[in-house]
């Protein structure tokens, strides 16, 4: 026997949304969180555009102590407290100091690289030998285990405390892991989620690897462009999305709210082997991760209504597109309706996943499927295996059963997880 795993707790900090009404709002209308930013222009980047959650020294106040606060630079710790906190605040659980830790809750936090900012503080401070100047907070804000650890010990975890790291694909391969272990007896619950640091220190790599667009520094919310035909390199973002996974016999023991039930997933890997590469995806490995996950949550390939696709504005978008339909053998009005969150978020990196996750399962919730903002000019490859109106410009009233959620990574490796509307 294992158990049925259900998600009880939402938590968001998105460059368009600090909490799940605002993030909500900004999908439906197809607001952008993508801005100018002054310091890469300033750095002289060739993109000098986006996504950076708003947050204030007020709203920090909110979730760290003024003691947590001295000294913190990891702005990917910052959004990772946020959202988590208010994922497990949003599944009524309790955060209590409590002398024993629970044994039963656990947290699965990924992030991609964590404290850059600390980091380059402290080499500048040890170059200049001041090593005592660091502080006692720099080992926890550049480990990469620091947004877990701060998480579990707010929380008072006693179950598996961890970090996981693969690339763009961190926040739906955690949620398997959490899925997983709590569909094993593990664990009762885990909060899981990832996320992503901010700034010209994360950014600089992909702006001269030039697959940021940067035509667009005069009109940043336009420059994100998912399956367009004018799509021309992906948006930095940052952020954090989270998640409260929990066995659903304790969801309904306590009078959960139930948002959706996860029902499998795959993680693979195509081994840059043939096309695959470092930057490029392997198609057989895309299209197994795709069919895998189907057999994992035992349901048929028919059975999926929505996409949300990995789709980052780049040439490679046909070609997710090419192997979504092979995986699903469905294409043109038989094939499921598909979005892409990345228009007005940017593409938030190890935070990706857990953000899109988030707003996946949010269209459950609201009976819609949510826009394809920057989409007007659909990429004629797409559009020749998927009929247009499969890829909603608009937000519509549709209640979905069934949301498969995809991400593929820096590195070759891949990930989808089968999200199903709960019905009790």
């Amino acid at each position: 026997m294992s158990n049925r795993v259900v998600i009880t707790g939402l938590g968001i900090c998105a460059p368009n949304g600090v909490d799940i009404a605002s993030f909500t709002h900004a999908l439906k209308n197809g607001i952008s969180g993508i801005s100018f930013h002054q310091e890469l222009a300033d750095l002289e980047f060739g993109c000098q555009i986006g996504g950076k959650p708003p947050i204030s020294k007020e709203l920090l106040a909110n979730y760290f102590t003024p003691l947590q606060l001295r000294g913190l630079n990891a702005t990917g710790i910052m959004y990772g407290v946020i959202a988590g906190i208010d994922a497990w605040k949003d599944a009524h659980l309790p955060i209590e100091n409590n002398e024993q830790p629970d044994w039963e809750n656990g947290v699965i936090f990924g992030t991609g690289i964590l404290g850059v900012d600390q980091f380059r503080e402290a080499i500048h401070l040890i170059d200049a030998k001041n090593t005592r100047r660091l502080g006692s907070t720099s080992v926890m804000q550049t480990m990469a285990s620091g947004i877990s650890a701060y998480l579990g010990g707010i929380l008072g975890c006693g179950n598996q405390v961890t970090t996981n790291s693969s690339a763009c694909t961190t926040g739906s391969e955690g949620i398997l892991m959490a899925y997983e272990r709590i569909k094993n007896g593990k664990a009762t619950r885990i909060l899981t989620g990832s996320c992503s640091d901010s700034g010209p220190y994360v950014w600089g790599g992909f702006d001269a690897m030039r697959i940021l667009p940067r035509a667009y520094n005069d009109k940043p919310t336009k420059a994100s462009r998912p399956m367009s035909v004018s799509a021309a390199g992906f948006v930095p973002g940052s952020g954090a999305g989270a998640l409260v996974l929990e066995s659903l016999e304790s969801a309904l023991n306590r009078g959960a709210t139930i948002y959706a039930e996860v029902l499998g997933g795959a993680v693979n890997s195509g081994g840059q082997r043939g096309e695959g590469t470092m930057t490029a995806p392997n198609s057989e490995a895309v299209q197994r991760c795709i069919t895998d996950a189907i057999k994992d949550a035992k349901i048929d390939k028919n059975d999926i209504d929505v996409v949300n696709g990995h789709l980052t504005a780049t040439s490679k978008d046909g070609l997710e597109i090419e192997n979504w339909s092979k995986a699903l053998e469905r294409n043109q009005l038989d094939f499921p309706y598909i979005n892409s969150f990345k228009a007005t978020v940017g593409h938030c990196l190890a935070a990706a996943g857990s953000i899109e996750s988030v707003a996946s399962i949010l269209q459950f919730k609201e009976g819609v499927i949510f826009e394809n903002t920057n989409c007007e000019d659909l990429n004629p490859d797409i559009e020749a295996i998927v009929h247009p109106t499969k890829i909603p410009r608009k937000t519509v009233a549709y209640k979905p059963n069934i949301i498969a959620k995809a991400s593929f990574g820096f590195g070759d490796v891949n990930a989808c997880v089968i999200f199903k509307n709960y019905l009790s």
